[in-house]
């Protein structure tokens, strides 16, 4: 490993400047469970790690059932799971989080350093998308906002710009009769990485009966999770009862996944799970909303 300047700003502005000064040989730390590791086995070099953790900003969690929610970009996965009136909100978000790691990681692995660690197999990024997450990015000059399904441009690789950092994420309300929910194939049964991902969100009509709109996001089967839009506006004025529906929606997915073979799947078998896990997860958000 080699020696790196360790900082820890306590302004947004401050974080900002420290970032720019060293452009890519600088990096945040929120959580750091990934960024540790890449750093001790010597696949990233960095002169500088700006520790985020100081900074009010980045460790915002608010919700109100009006407004939604405010997740600071540090906050630790266990503090989503672990807030009731957040997990009845946002259970997606809820279930990615709790399956990231062990109980270890989740104290410390934040959901903002999961999706901007990039991997194409992320837990937390699908959950987001159907949530219809918008990153805050903070630079040196001042601040935007854009969907959380544009962030990812490769693997590892971020829209982030020199001197930028997500400072936070906003989550919308969830809508009446809207539930969400997301889940992945694993060859073990805890503590493993996505073979492939699947996240569905879903809204209802006043009966329970009929979907109003759908959204569905994938991860583990392209260089970026993926926000499978065609396949989810399939489902719109479908019934929720309609399986004919929620397998055309499953099919359309697959057509959007573009998986590469390795040790934990081939391709194949990836393009498979896209739709078995697309249909479990649709089904898994109605009954959830069936169930409130």
């Amino acid at each position: 490993m080699r020696a790196f300047e360790y900082t820890s700003p306590k302004t947004v502005s401050e974080a900002a400047d420290l970032l720019a000064e060293k452009g890519d040989l600088a990096r945040v730390l929120a959580g750091g469970t990934d960024l540790i590791v890449q750093v001790r086995e010597g696949k990233r070099h960095l002169e500088r790690i700006v520790d985020i953790k100081d900074i009010p900003e980045a460790n915002v969690l608010s919700y109100d059932p009006q407004a939604g929610l405010h997740l600071g970009s540090a906050v630790p996965c266990y503090k989503i799971y672990g807030d009731k009136a957040i997990s009845a909100a946002f259970p997606a978000l809820a279930d990615s989080t709790h399956i990231i790691g062990g109980t270890a990681i989740q104290g410390r692995a934040a959901v903002g350093g999961n999706l901007c660690n990039a991997s194409p197999a992320a837990d937390t990024i699908p959950a987001l998308i159907v949530l219809e997450a918008t990153c805050i990015i903070a630079g040196t000059n001042g601040t935007r906002e854009i969907p959380v399904e544009q962030f990812c441009t490769a693997p590892g690789i971020t829209v982030l710009q020199n001197g930028e950092f997500l400072e936070s994420l906003k989550v919308p309300a969830p809508k009446s009769n809207s539930s969400s929910f997301y889940l992945r194939f694993i060859p073990r049964n805890e503590m493993d990485i996505a073979v492939v991902g699947a996240g569905a969100s879903v809204v209802l009509d006043d009966a329970k009966e009929s979907i109003v709109s759908a959204r569905i996001a994938l991860a583990a089967v392209a260089p970026t999770p993926l926000f499978a839009e065609e396949a989810s506006v399939l489902l719109a004025g479908r019934a929720a009862s309609d399986e004919s529906a929620i397998e055309e929606a499953a099919e359309a997915a697959k057509t959007i996944a573009r998986p590469i073979s390795d040790m934990r799947g081939s391709a194949e078998q990836r393009v498979h799970l896209v739709g078995v896990l697309t249909k479990r997860a649709l089904n898994g958000a109605i009954q959830r909303v069936k169930e409130s």
